[in-house]
């Protein structure tokens, strides 16, 4: 794999200055913002993530609001009681998106944020203090213990609440073809490790976070 210094240059290259270069690369929150983040808050962005797999992000976005009112504002305390004849009724709502293994995945994941604030105090606690060094361990966390959250979906929920991950896009799969880290989408826990200490490498070297790293390597292919 290349250092560094060449995706650095490369990036400089191709965006003509560091300013432009700056501009358009993300800003994780810090562990202080991400603990402040209510377990509401949680549940609504992991739901929003998994109505978004699959499907139109504009479409699922302008049905939000509808989804905030009939989920209870996502407190998991009320959306953990939703029984089966509830989510059925649900079925007929045209203003949200009737699609009901997803929504059967609302009160699951109510549950999980519930058993995580018992351990941690919060599920913000648990976003927050998860080392970045092994970011791929929290997905791992997230898939075996919440509801639809394996493949994409445990790095893009991530990245959309503003935890500090890389995700694998096929750009940057792409990337990390190229640079012989891997040979296909890491999906095995050898592959992850493996794409991980090149991160944990690049951060090093750098002193940037993880997201801007995804980035920066996902120029680096079909741009």
């Amino acid at each position: 794999m290349r250092d560094y210094k060449w995706l650095h240059e490369y990036c400089l290259n191709r965006f003509g200055s560091v300013a432009a270069l700056e501009s358009m690369l993300p800003q994780p929150r810090s562990a202080h913002e991400l603990r402040a983040i209510s377990d509401d808050r949680y549940l609504s962005v992991i739901s929003l993530r998994i109505f978004r797999a699959g499907l139109r992000h504009s479409l699922v976005d302008s049905k939000w609001p509808a989804f905030e009112q009939v989920f209870f504002g996502f407190d998991p305390e009320k959306v953990v009681l939703m029984g089966a004849e509830r989510l059925e009724n649900l079925m007929q709502d045209t203003r949200i998106i009737r699609h009901l293994g997803k929504l059967k995945s609302v009160p699951r994941n109510a549950q999980f944020v519930l058993d995580v604030r018992q351990e941690k105090g919060s599920f913000g606690a648990l976003i927050a203090d998860w080392p970045v060094s092994d970011i791929v361990g929290l997905w791992k966390y997230l898939a075996k213990h919440g509801s639809q959250l394996g493949g994409l979906s445990a790095p893009r929920f991530l990245r959309m609440i503003g935890k500090d991950t890389f995700v694998p896009s096929d750009d940057l799969v792409a990337a990390l073809k190229a640079q012989k880290i891997i040979d296909k989408v890491p999906t095995s826990l050898k592959e992850r490790a493996a794409v991980q200490a090149a991160f944990n490498k690049w951060s090093e070297q750098s002193g940037r976070p993880l997201c801007q790293l995804s980035m920066m390597l996902a120029y680096t292919v079909n741009h």
